[in-house]
């Protein structure tokens, strides 16, 4: 069973830091239009909540980014933490290829 989440677009111009202090984890999703990637942004506890679930890698995640009207399977490829807080810093989705 695949674990769902929501994400946005990430505003243009946005600062990554300014994101984290308002609670959200900058992210991309990358293997959706072939080499293209989309900037997102995803709720810090989302991703809190995401790393005590999911396998980078292995587990399977819905993700669903309304605005853009899209929904698929992915996994997480990268979840980086920043090494002094231990807290998500980054994460990169890649969309699982059809079989």
């Amino acid at each position: 069973m695949a674990i769902t989440i929501e994400s946005q677009k990430r505003p243009e111009g946005s600062k990554p830091r300014a994101l984290r202090r308002s609670g959200l984890i900058p992210a991309n999703l990358y293997g959706h239009k072939g080499a293209e990637s989309i900037s997102l942004v995803v709720d810090a506890k989302t991703v809190e909540r995401l790393m005590k679930a999911a396998i980078v890698n292995k587990t399977e995640i819905e993700l669903n980014i309304p605005e853009l009207e899209w929904r698929d399977i992915t996994v997480i490829r990268e979840l980086q933490i920043h090494p002094a807080k231990g807290t998500p810093y980054h994460v990169s989705f890649f969309v699982t290829p059809k079989d």
